[in-house]
């Protein structure tokens, strides 16, 4: 049983919101070990959404830079 009132209402508190964990449990960095593949996949991915992202931001530009317009000497 609880023993002091604040014991009392985090107990209802958690009864109440339905948590089922710690928060602070998200706070420190897991201690577990990640396979390596999942490092090397992780590492593609995080690849592949950089390219992405450049190959977008490169489209954008594209729009404000128009390269087929003539020089300042061409008429």
């Amino acid at each position: 049983m609880p023993e002091t009132d604040s014991e009392v209402v985090v107990a209802e508190f958690i009864r109440t919101k339905g948590i089922t964990r710690c928060p602070t449990a998200c706070v420190l960095p897991t201690h577990g070990l990640v396979a390596a593949a999942d490092r090397a996949a992780l590492k593609e991915y995080a690849a592949a959404r950089d390219r992405s992202r450049r190959a977008r931001a490169a489209a954008r530009w594209g729009a404000f830079w128009n390269l087929n317009a003539p020089l300042s000497g061409e008429v």
